[in-house]
């Protein structure tokens, strides 16, 4: 019969720091190893009271190009519960308010209130995207830094098609589950300060691992080009009134 792990052989801090960490995103067992200082063995016997639980769950790690031999690796995510933990203590007088606001004013008025909420953050990190100058990448690498510091678990990344931020949690995806013009409303402060259109590709609040914006590149001015055929004929007419 297989035993469940000893929990208390894990350390409240580890367990907490490896929360932190796997807020950020997936990680491997060896990744969350190197970072902690522990050895494989370690990090196992933290993850598997982790997983009895319930706060990691596993799934096969995406890898691009050819699959090499052997089975693919693990990566360990948070679950439901255990993003729970990391700020959700208003989620139900928030979600009540907000119904009262539906209830009393409308969808406008739910959406007035989201666009104040997020104004705050909005000044806060302008700062920060200011010193980054005009090109949207370049601001959305500042914006993934301060919106880190505000508990979103931020990062940016170049893509083929232009960019993207990710935000690894949400303080409020409970109850934007239920008002998404929270959502809105982030996704339009982070459109004014990135400098450019951006589009939501997924949300932690729809049932996402990430919330996930999408940013086109700085489209460059085109360069005039001469029509040589007009000028041609333009030519041959002046040409033919001055003979």
């Amino acid at each position: 019969m297989i035993e469940a792990p000893d929990r208390r052989t894990v350390h409240p801090a580890t367990r907490d720091r490896v929360i932190e960490l796997l807020a950020q995103g997936p990680a491997t067992a060896v990744d969350l190893g190197a970072v902690l200082g522990l050895s494989t063995a370690g990090i196992r016997r933290h993850l598997d009271a982790m997983l009895a639980e319930g706060l990691v769950k596993t799934r096969e790690q995406v890898r691009r190009g050819p699959r090499g031999r052997g089975r693919p690796a693990k990566v360990f995510l948070l679950t439901d519960a255990a993003r729970e933990g990391l700020g959700h203590h208003y989620d139900g007088l928030a979600a009540a308010a907000l119904r009262w606001i539906a209830e009393h004013g409308g969808p406008r008025e739910v959406a007035a209130f989201a666009a104040a909420q997020v104004a705050g953050l909005e000044e806060r990190c302008q700062t920060a995207v200011r010193d980054a100058g005009d090109d949207p990448l370049a601001r959305a690498e500042a914006l993934a830094g301060a919106l880190t510091a505000e508990g979103y678990a931020a990062s940016a990344s170049a893509i083929a098609t232009g960019g993207q931020l990710c935000q690894h949690h949400c303080p409020v995806a409970h109850v934007a589950a239920e008002f998404p013009q929270l959502c809105e409303a982030e996704t339009q402060v982070i459109s004014r300060l990135v400098g450019t259109h951006v589009q939501r590709l997924a949300t932690i609040a729809h049932g996402d691992g990430v919330c996930t914006t999408h940013i086109p590149p700085k489209v460059r001015p085109a360069v005039p080009t001469t029509d040589f055929s007009t000028n041609l004929q333009t030519d041959a007419v002046t040409m033919r009134t001055d003979s």
